[in-house]
């Protein structure tokens, strides 16, 4: 599954940067018994139906060429945007999420919890620090880097 993101990732690489478009995310999923290539593009502004059509039918094309197919099975290509809820992913996701409220899944428990949600406060190469509301308190905490094992953006309510 690592290679077809691989490959995906290069062949829609060129079509984005010449529309000034970023690569969010490329994942390969089976969900029942379908399989799923998403694609997550982000534009400055935002990404709209146009732009997911654009870069749909250009990687299409660009499968479809392939010989031997990357892909063998049967499955749906879907681009879209990421969503309100956009991952973190790259160093500089985090950098623009800094003073924004996020959701925090850990490898290991801090206090009994894995996930955390609230505003990114601080980081640097090694660690983040999140501030956390919890009912009336408001606390730091400070995670390495190392535990976190996904971080998006978070809608609070």
């Amino acid at each position: 599954m690592s290679s077809v993101v691989e490959t995906v990732t290069e062949l829609v690489t060129p079509i984005l940067e010449k529309q000034n478009f970023e690569l969010v995310e490329v994942e390969f999923v089976k969900e029942g018994r379908d399989w799923f290539l998403r694609v997550f593009i982000d534009k400055e502004g935002g990404i709209d139906i146009l732009d997911c059509a654009l870069v749909s039918e250009q990687l299409d094309e660009k499968l479809d060429a392939m010989d031997p197919d990357p892909i063998p099975q049967a499955y749906f290509l879907e681009v879209s945007s990421p969503g309100a809820e956009r991952p973190l992913k790259k160093e500089s996701d985090y950098e623009q999420a800094v003073g924004e409220y996020i959701h925090v899944s850990l490898y290991q428990t801090i206090e009994g919890e894995k996930q955390f949600e609230g505003v990114l406060k601080s980081l640097d190469k090694d660690q983040l620090t999140l501030t956390v509301k919890i009912k009336t308190r408001v606390k730091d905490y400070t995670f390495e880097r190392k535990n976190i094992a996904k971080a998006r953006l978070a809608i609070q309510f």
